[in-house]
Protein backbone atom coordinates (compact mmCIF):
# COMPACT_ATOMS: atom_id res chain seq x y z
CA UNK A 1 0.00 0.00 0.00
CA UNK A 2 1.42 3.38 -1.03
CA UNK A 3 0.21 5.74 1.67
CA UNK A 4 1.88 8.74 0.02
CA UNK A 5 -0.24 8.22 -3.03
CA UNK A 6 -3.40 7.28 -1.14
CA UNK A 7 -3.43 10.45 0.97
CA UNK A 8 -1.55 12.84 -1.27
CA UNK A 9 1.48 13.16 1.01
CA UNK A 10 4.92 14.37 -0.02
CA UNK A 11 7.76 11.88 -0.18
CA UNK A 12 10.50 12.75 2.29
CA UNK A 13 14.19 11.94 2.11
CA UNK A 14 15.32 12.22 5.71
CA UNK A 15 18.86 13.62 5.92
CA UNK A 16 17.97 15.29 9.22
CA UNK A 17 17.94 12.34 11.61
CA UNK A 18 15.60 10.96 14.23
CA UNK A 19 13.07 13.77 14.36
CA UNK A 20 9.54 13.71 15.77
CA UNK A 21 8.48 16.19 13.07
CA UNK A 22 9.49 13.61 10.44
CA UNK A 23 7.54 10.85 12.27
CA UNK A 24 10.42 9.37 14.25
CA UNK A 25 12.32 6.47 12.73
CA UNK A 26 11.76 3.75 10.20
CA UNK A 27 10.49 0.88 12.34
CA UNK A 28 12.76 -2.12 11.83
CA UNK A 29 11.05 -5.26 10.45
CA UNK A 30 11.35 -7.51 13.56
CA UNK A 31 10.06 -4.68 15.75
CA UNK A 32 7.18 -3.93 13.37
CA UNK A 33 6.34 -7.64 13.28
CA UNK A 34 6.00 -7.88 17.06
CA UNK A 35 3.96 -4.69 17.32
CA UNK A 36 1.72 -5.89 14.49
CA UNK A 37 1.27 -9.32 16.09
CA UNK A 38 -0.13 -7.64 19.21
CA UNK A 39 -2.89 -5.78 17.41
CA UNK A 40 -5.36 -8.64 17.11
CA UNK A 41 -5.11 -9.78 20.73
CA UNK A 42 -6.06 -8.65 24.25
CA UNK A 43 -3.63 -8.28 27.13
CA UNK A 44 -3.76 -7.20 30.76
CA UNK A 45 -1.81 -3.94 30.53
CA UNK A 46 -0.52 -4.16 34.10
CA UNK A 47 0.85 -7.62 33.35
CA UNK A 48 2.27 -6.41 30.04
CA UNK A 49 4.02 -3.48 31.70
CA UNK A 50 5.50 -5.91 34.26
CA UNK A 51 6.96 -7.90 31.39
CA UNK A 52 8.26 -4.68 29.83
CA UNK A 53 9.84 -3.73 33.16
CA UNK A 54 11.84 -6.95 33.16
CA UNK A 55 13.14 -6.29 29.64
CA UNK A 56 13.98 -2.64 30.41
CA UNK A 57 15.77 -3.61 33.62
CA UNK A 58 17.85 -6.27 31.90
CA UNK A 59 18.85 -4.25 28.84
CA UNK A 60 19.30 -0.86 30.53
CA UNK A 61 20.81 -1.95 33.84
CA UNK A 62 17.92 -0.45 35.81
CA UNK A 63 15.96 -1.74 38.77
CA UNK A 64 12.72 -1.39 36.82
CA UNK A 65 11.08 0.39 33.90
CA UNK A 66 7.84 1.15 32.14
CA UNK A 67 6.64 2.37 28.75
CA UNK A 68 4.88 5.72 28.25
CA UNK A 69 3.28 7.42 25.27
CA UNK A 70 6.53 9.24 24.43
CA UNK A 71 9.53 10.88 26.09
CA UNK A 72 7.56 14.06 26.72
CA UNK A 73 4.86 12.10 28.55
CA UNK A 74 7.52 10.22 30.48
CA UNK A 75 9.13 13.45 31.70
CA UNK A 76 5.86 14.85 33.04
CA UNK A 77 5.01 11.53 34.68
CA UNK A 78 8.51 11.30 36.16
CA UNK A 79 8.10 14.72 37.76
CA UNK A 80 4.64 13.70 39.00
CA UNK A 81 6.14 10.55 40.51
CA UNK A 82 8.63 12.63 42.47
CA UNK A 83 5.76 14.77 43.76
CA UNK A 84 3.46 11.93 44.82
CA UNK A 85 5.51 8.83 45.43
CA UNK A 86 3.12 5.90 45.84
CA UNK A 87 0.39 8.00 47.52
CA UNK A 88 -2.70 7.46 45.36
CA UNK A 89 -4.50 10.34 47.05
CA UNK A 90 -1.82 12.72 45.79
CA UNK A 91 -1.83 11.08 42.35
CA UNK A 92 -5.56 11.74 42.08
CA UNK A 93 -5.13 15.41 43.05
CA UNK A 94 -2.46 16.42 40.53
CA UNK A 95 -1.80 18.81 38.87
CA UNK A 96 -2.94 20.64 42.00
CA UNK A 97 -0.04 20.13 44.38
CA UNK A 98 -0.55 21.80 47.76
CA UNK A 99 1.89 19.79 49.83
CA UNK A 100 5.57 19.99 50.81
CA UNK A 101 8.23 19.43 48.20
CA UNK A 102 7.09 20.71 44.80
CA UNK A 103 10.08 22.64 43.47
CA UNK A 104 11.98 21.17 40.48
CA UNK A 105 15.44 22.54 39.74
CA UNK A 106 16.79 22.85 36.21
CA UNK A 107 19.84 24.64 34.85
CA UNK A 108 18.85 27.64 32.76
CA UNK A 109 20.94 26.31 29.89
CA UNK A 110 18.80 23.17 29.98
CA UNK A 111 15.49 25.03 29.61
CA UNK A 112 15.24 23.88 26.00
CA UNK A 113 12.42 23.80 23.53
CA UNK A 114 12.49 20.41 21.82
CA UNK A 115 9.23 21.17 20.00
CA UNK A 116 7.64 22.30 23.27
CA UNK A 117 9.26 23.88 26.35
CA UNK A 118 10.63 21.34 28.81
CA UNK A 119 9.63 23.70 31.60
CA UNK A 120 6.04 23.13 30.50
CA UNK A 121 6.51 19.38 31.06
CA UNK A 122 7.46 20.17 34.64
CA UNK A 123 4.56 22.55 35.23
CA UNK A 124 2.05 20.10 33.73
CA UNK A 125 2.70 17.79 36.67
CA UNK A 126 1.89 20.57 39.14
CA UNK A 127 5.48 21.36 40.10
CA UNK A 128 7.16 24.74 40.38
CA UNK A 129 10.07 25.34 38.00
CA UNK A 130 13.23 26.84 39.50
CA UNK A 131 15.79 27.87 36.87
CA UNK A 132 19.40 27.88 38.07
CA UNK A 133 22.24 30.11 36.94
CA UNK A 134 22.53 31.94 33.66
CA UNK A 135 22.09 30.74 30.12
CA UNK A 136 25.84 30.10 29.77
CA UNK A 137 26.85 29.28 33.34
CA UNK A 138 25.67 27.26 36.32
CA UNK A 139 27.72 27.03 39.50
CA UNK A 140 27.70 24.52 42.33
CA UNK A 141 26.64 27.40 44.53
CA UNK A 142 23.43 27.86 42.52
CA UNK A 143 22.44 24.28 43.28
CA UNK A 144 23.51 24.34 46.92
CA UNK A 145 21.55 27.54 47.58
CA UNK A 146 18.29 26.08 46.26
CA UNK A 147 18.82 22.66 47.82
CA UNK A 148 19.49 24.28 51.19
CA UNK A 149 16.21 26.18 50.92
CA UNK A 150 14.36 22.86 50.84
CA UNK A 151 11.07 21.96 49.20
CA UNK A 152 12.86 20.37 46.22
CA UNK A 153 11.10 17.36 44.71
CA UNK A 154 13.53 16.66 41.87
CA UNK A 155 16.23 17.95 39.56
CA UNK A 156 15.65 17.83 35.79
CA UNK A 157 18.81 17.31 33.73
CA UNK A 158 18.80 17.45 29.92
CA UNK A 159 21.21 15.35 27.83
CA UNK A 160 20.64 16.78 24.36
CA UNK A 161 22.18 18.77 21.53
CA UNK A 162 19.47 21.33 22.31
CA UNK A 163 21.00 22.23 25.69
CA UNK A 164 23.89 24.65 26.17
CA UNK A 165 27.07 22.61 25.75
CA UNK A 166 29.38 24.75 27.87
CA UNK A 167 29.26 26.29 31.30
CA UNK A 168 26.74 23.76 32.66
CA UNK A 169 27.31 21.25 35.46
CA UNK A 170 27.51 17.74 34.06
CA UNK A 171 25.34 14.87 35.22
CA UNK A 172 27.94 13.41 37.58
CA UNK A 173 28.27 16.75 39.39
CA UNK A 174 24.50 17.25 39.53
CA UNK A 175 23.76 13.79 40.95
CA UNK A 176 26.52 14.16 43.53
CA UNK A 177 24.97 17.42 44.77
CA UNK A 178 21.40 16.12 44.69
CA UNK A 179 22.32 12.93 46.54
CA UNK A 180 23.56 14.95 49.50
CA UNK A 181 20.01 16.19 50.00
CA UNK A 182 18.17 13.02 49.02
CA UNK A 183 16.77 14.59 45.85
CA UNK A 184 16.22 12.39 42.75
CA UNK A 185 17.60 13.45 39.36
CA UNK A 186 15.46 12.92 36.26
CA UNK A 187 17.35 12.76 32.95
CA UNK A 188 15.72 13.82 29.71
CA UNK A 189 17.69 11.57 27.40
CA UNK A 190 15.21 11.50 24.51
CA UNK A 191 17.75 10.56 21.81
CA UNK A 192 20.28 9.02 24.21
CA UNK A 193 18.90 5.48 24.24
CA UNK A 194 22.39 4.12 23.51
CA UNK A 195 23.59 5.67 26.80
CA UNK A 196 20.87 4.69 29.29
CA UNK A 197 23.07 2.33 31.27
CA UNK A 198 25.87 4.88 31.61
CA UNK A 199 23.43 7.65 32.59
CA UNK A 200 22.02 5.46 35.35
CA UNK A 201 25.54 4.59 36.48
CA UNK A 202 26.21 8.33 36.87
CA UNK A 203 23.50 8.42 39.53
CA UNK A 204 20.30 9.36 37.71
CA UNK A 205 17.17 8.17 39.53
CA UNK A 206 15.10 8.06 36.34
CA UNK A 207 16.19 8.19 32.70
CA UNK A 208 13.57 8.83 30.03
CA UNK A 209 14.32 8.02 26.39
CA UNK A 210 12.43 7.66 23.15
CA UNK A 211 11.55 4.28 21.69
CA UNK A 212 11.12 5.75 18.21
CA UNK A 213 14.52 7.35 17.65
CA UNK A 214 17.64 5.15 17.52
CA UNK A 215 15.70 2.20 18.95
CA UNK A 216 13.63 2.33 15.72
CA UNK A 217 10.37 1.30 17.36
CA UNK A 218 6.76 2.37 17.31
CA UNK A 219 6.03 5.66 19.06
CA UNK A 220 6.68 5.41 22.79
CA UNK A 221 8.83 6.49 25.70
CA UNK A 222 10.92 4.30 27.98
CA UNK A 223 11.39 5.15 31.66
CA UNK A 224 14.20 3.30 33.45
CA UNK A 225 15.52 3.69 36.98
CA UNK A 226 14.83 3.08 40.66
CA UNK A 227 11.99 0.68 41.29
CA UNK A 228 10.01 2.81 43.76
CA UNK A 229 10.06 5.78 41.40
CA UNK A 230 9.22 3.71 38.32
CA UNK A 231 6.25 2.28 40.20
CA UNK A 232 5.19 5.83 41.06
CA UNK A 233 5.52 6.79 37.38
CA UNK A 234 3.24 3.93 36.39
CA UNK A 235 0.77 4.87 39.14
CA UNK A 236 0.23 8.19 37.34
CA UNK A 237 -1.91 6.22 34.85
CA UNK A 238 -4.64 6.49 37.49
CA UNK A 239 -4.31 10.27 37.37
CA UNK A 240 -2.81 12.73 34.90
CA UNK A 241 -0.92 9.90 33.19
CA UNK A 242 -4.20 8.52 31.87
CA UNK A 243 -3.92 11.04 29.03
CA UNK A 244 -0.36 9.83 28.35
CA UNK A 245 -0.82 6.05 28.44
CA UNK A 246 0.97 3.69 26.10
CA UNK A 247 -1.00 1.19 24.06
CA UNK A 248 -0.12 -2.46 23.58
CA UNK A 249 1.61 -1.81 20.24
CA UNK A 250 3.87 0.80 21.87
CA UNK A 251 4.78 -1.52 24.73
CA UNK A 252 5.43 -4.56 22.56
CA UNK A 253 7.34 -2.39 20.10
CA UNK A 254 9.58 -1.00 22.84
CA UNK A 255 10.23 -4.49 24.19
CA UNK A 256 11.18 -5.79 20.74
CA UNK A 257 13.41 -2.76 20.14
CA UNK A 258 15.28 -3.29 23.40
CA UNK A 259 15.70 -6.99 22.67
CA UNK A 260 17.04 -6.07 19.22
CA UNK A 261 19.46 -3.60 20.82
CA UNK A 262 20.59 -6.27 23.25
CA UNK A 263 22.03 -8.39 20.44
CA UNK A 264 22.97 -5.56 18.07
CA UNK A 265 26.58 -5.12 16.95
CA UNK A 266 27.02 -1.45 17.92
CA UNK A 267 30.60 -1.34 16.62
CA UNK A 268 29.41 -2.66 13.28
CA UNK A 269 26.53 -0.18 13.26
CA UNK A 270 28.95 2.69 13.93
CA UNK A 271 31.25 1.51 11.13
CA UNK A 272 28.30 1.52 8.73
CA UNK A 273 27.36 5.09 9.72
CA UNK A 274 30.99 6.17 9.23
CA UNK A 275 30.97 4.60 5.76
CA UNK A 276 27.87 6.55 4.77
CA UNK A 277 29.35 9.82 6.05
CA UNK A 278 32.46 9.17 3.98
CA UNK A 279 30.25 8.57 0.93
CA UNK A 280 28.62 11.97 1.48
CA UNK A 281 32.01 13.68 1.65
CA UNK A 282 33.19 11.86 -1.46
CA UNK A 283 30.11 12.84 -3.48
CA UNK A 284 30.27 16.50 -2.42
CA UNK A 285 34.03 16.92 -2.86
CA UNK A 286 35.24 19.58 -5.29
CA UNK A 287 32.28 21.97 -5.15
CA UNK A 288 33.82 25.41 -5.18
CA UNK A 289 32.99 27.39 -2.06
CA UNK A 290 31.65 24.39 -0.09
CA UNK A 291 33.60 23.45 3.03
CA UNK A 292 33.15 19.88 4.26
CA UNK A 293 33.71 18.36 7.66
CA UNK A 294 32.65 15.68 10.12
CA UNK A 295 31.31 16.32 13.63
CA UNK A 296 30.68 13.66 16.27
CA UNK A 297 27.38 13.52 18.12
CA UNK A 298 27.64 16.22 20.83
CA UNK A 299 26.29 13.90 23.54
CA UNK A 300 28.66 11.03 22.85
CA UNK A 301 26.46 8.65 20.87
CA UNK A 302 28.56 6.45 18.56
CA UNK A 303 28.08 8.19 15.22
CA UNK A 304 28.99 11.34 13.31
CA UNK A 305 27.36 13.68 10.82
CA UNK A 306 28.66 15.31 7.65
CA UNK A 307 28.94 19.09 8.02
CA UNK A 308 28.52 21.35 4.99
CA UNK A 309 29.32 25.07 5.01
CA UNK A 310 28.59 26.89 1.75
CA UNK A 311 30.15 30.29 1.07
CA UNK A 312 27.19 32.25 -0.35
CA UNK A 313 29.52 34.63 -2.18
CA UNK A 314 30.87 31.69 -4.19
CA UNK A 315 27.98 29.22 -4.18
CA UNK A 316 25.24 31.74 -4.79
CA UNK A 317 23.13 30.32 -1.96
CA UNK A 318 23.37 30.68 1.79
CA UNK A 319 22.41 27.84 4.14
CA UNK A 320 18.84 29.11 4.52
CA UNK A 321 18.19 29.21 0.78
CA UNK A 322 19.89 25.85 0.24
CA UNK A 323 17.88 24.22 3.01
CA UNK A 324 14.63 25.74 1.76
CA UNK A 325 15.13 24.76 -1.86
CA UNK A 326 16.01 21.18 -0.92
CA UNK A 327 12.88 20.95 1.22
CA UNK A 328 10.67 22.43 -1.48
CA UNK A 329 11.82 19.96 -4.13
CA UNK A 330 10.25 16.66 -5.10
CA UNK A 331 11.02 14.53 -3.26
CA UNK A 332 11.42 16.84 -0.28
CA UNK A 333 14.96 16.58 1.12
CA UNK A 334 15.30 17.54 4.77
CA UNK A 335 18.75 18.43 6.08
CA UNK A 336 19.61 19.05 9.72
CA UNK A 337 19.37 22.82 10.04
CA UNK A 338 19.80 23.30 13.80
CA UNK A 339 22.93 25.41 13.22
CA UNK A 340 21.85 27.31 10.12
CA UNK A 341 22.25 30.65 11.88
CA UNK A 342 25.90 29.68 12.43
CA UNK A 343 26.37 29.19 8.69
CA UNK A 344 26.36 25.41 8.34
CA UNK A 345 24.07 22.41 7.87
CA UNK A 346 24.42 18.74 8.74
CA UNK A 347 23.65 15.72 6.61
CA UNK A 348 22.59 12.97 9.00
CA UNK A 349 22.98 9.76 7.02
CA UNK A 350 21.55 7.31 9.55
CA UNK A 351 18.13 7.07 7.88
CA UNK A 352 19.56 7.23 4.34
CA UNK A 353 20.19 4.40 1.92
CA UNK A 354 23.09 4.76 -0.52
CA UNK A 355 20.82 5.69 -3.44
CA UNK A 356 19.21 8.38 -1.30
CA UNK A 357 22.65 9.72 -0.33
CA UNK A 358 23.52 9.98 -4.02
CA UNK A 359 20.26 11.79 -4.74
CA UNK A 360 20.76 14.24 -1.86
CA UNK A 361 24.34 15.01 -2.88
CA UNK A 362 23.44 15.34 -6.56
CA UNK A 363 20.73 17.83 -5.67
CA UNK A 364 23.09 19.85 -3.48
CA UNK A 365 25.72 19.86 -6.23
CA UNK A 366 23.10 20.97 -8.75
CA UNK A 367 21.88 23.85 -6.57
CA UNK A 368 25.32 25.11 -5.58
CA UNK A 369 26.88 24.71 -9.02
CA UNK A 370 23.86 26.43 -10.52
CA UNK A 371 24.45 29.34 -8.19
CA UNK A 372 28.01 29.66 -9.48
CA UNK A 373 26.76 29.88 -13.05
Amino acid sequence: MDLHEKYGLRRIINACGKMTSLSGAKVLPPIAAQASASLGEFYDLDELQEAASEVIARVCGAEAGCVTACTSAGLTEAVAACLTGSDLGKVLKLPECDWGDRRVLIQKGHCVNYGAPITQNIRLAGAEVVELGEVNRTLTEHFVHELEMGGVAAVMHVESHHSVQKGMLDLAAVTALADRYGVPVIVDGAAQDQRVRSLLELGAALVVVSAHKYLCSTTGGIVAGRRELVEAVYLQNRGIGRAMKAGKEAIFGAMAALEYREQEDIAGWTAEQDRKVELVLELLAGIEGLALGVDPDPNGCPFSRAKITPDPAVCGLDVFALNRQLAEGAPSIRLRAHHANEGYLYIDAIELEDDEIRLVCARIRELLSGGQK
